[in-house]
């Protein structure tokens, strides 16, 4: 007999969290999400998301175990955006049980009719900025924090139920990091820069935090991300919460914006923002957490590079200057930080399986798709 329960209270909430530590804990390949990251990202009162989303987070129980759980989201602005009335599902976890999965997604389809929407999507969070998608491939390449790591059996249980099908697959890059800049990358950026006058910038954090660079970037994601897969634009208060999640922590040498000097204020037209892995340091915590020793580890990955890889977490530029090249000052420059670091390969996150012009970008380094994920919609 399968109990599902609504998780009505913080004690709940760290239940629902808890689990997936508990389901992973012996995976080689699975990586501990930062434990106060997921507590603030799924509480109300802490993520700038619940302006334009609603959600209930749902754990299942056998004999008295809890055995999965699932997080039911309705993101009323992205439903505006797209003029649809889905329900997603996302944080999803369960045991090699049929019953236990059934259960799960039976309860988030009933959650979503009950509040009229039609058709029910994921994994998704509660925007672009969270984990999307459920594993399909690369179940024994190292996860990262930045994406889901699921067990096999989780396609398997979801394509056997019925009436679901696949919406959108993204597919992810390991790189590695050239000894040298590929003369295409360095030739065109050489000649954008010329011909364009764009050139390469590093912020300072004051400028990022307090001089408006930092929401910039986000100015920009708004604009290139628009008309991708789902997406709802950031509003004001989100990106507030993005600058100070990312920028507060970042090695500023690892982002690179790119400006026009045409304009007179030298308007940000690019960007990218990369980090050190955290994959072996969050290995090192216990179960995701800081304390007692947890901050140690990834103060020495942030500060001191002890890793031999790099995430490239996000990558932005704006349509008529993608045309012109842009990006390829960006590569040109984060090569070479990634060479005085020491990086040996680098993470790229999610594109989409549709987006040829990003995943192009790749075809002049040594590269191969090493995860794929997808989500899944099913009508209600």
């Amino acid at each position: 007999m399968i109990e599902i329960k609504k998780v009505e209270d913080r004690k709940g909430l760290k239940q629902f969290v808890q689990l997936r530590y508990d389901l992973y804990r012996d995976c080689p390949w699975a990586v501990p999400f930062l434990y106060s990251d997921e507590i603030n990202t799924l509480s109300h009162d802490k993520n700038a998301a619940f302006e334009c989303c609603e959600a209930d987070y749902f754990i299942a129980y056998k004999d008295g175990k809890a055995v999965g759980r699932v997080a039911a989201i309705i993101n009323r602005r992205a439903n505006e955006r797209w003029e649809r009335k889905q329900v997603r599902f996302g944080w999803l976890d369960f045991v090699d049980d049929r019953e236990v999965s059934k259960a799960l997604m039976d309860t988030v389809a009933q959650w979503g009719r009950e509040r009229g929407m039609t058709e029910m999507v994921g994994p998704l969070g509660f925007t672009d900025m969270d984990r999307e998608g459920l594993m399909i491939e690369g179940f024994e390449e190292d996860a990262t924090m930045y994406v889901n790591y699921n067990y096999a059996y989780y396609q398997q249980h979801i394509e056997e139920m019925g009436g679901f099908e696949k919406d959108n697959d993204y597919m992810e890059y390991k790189v590695k990091v050239p000894e040298q800049v590929p003369d295409k990358f360095h030739k065109i950026a050489e000649m954008v820069s010329k011909r364009y006058n764009l050139q390469v910038k590093k912020f300072t954090r004051k400028e990022l935090l307090d001089g408006n660079k930092g929401r910039e970037i986000f100015d920009i994601i708004n604009e290139t991300y628009n008309d991708l897969y789902g997406y709802s634009q950031l509003s004001d208060r989100q990106i507030n919460q993005l600058v100070d999640e990312y920028i507060k922590i970042a090695d500023l040498n690892l982002i690179t914006a790119i400006e026009d000097w045409n304009t007179p204020d030298h308007k940000m037209v690019g960007f990218g923002i990369t980090l050190p892995s955290f994959t072996s340091a969050l290995r090192k915590t216990r179960d995701g957490r800081l304390f007692p020793f947890g901050w140690w580890h990834l103060l020495r990955t942030l500060k001191w590079h002890k890793t031999s890889v790099v995430d490239l977490l996000l990558i932005g530029v704006l349509p008529d200057y993608r045309q012109k090249g842009a990006n390829s000052l960006i590569f040109d420059d984060l090569i070479q930080w990634f060479q005085r670091y020491g990086f040996e390969y680098a993470e790229a996150m999610q594109q989409m399986e549709t987006n040829e012009g990003v995943r192009s970008q790749w075809q002049y380094l040594e590269s191969r798709i090493h995860r794929k994920h997808r989500c899944y919609k099913k009508k209600l």
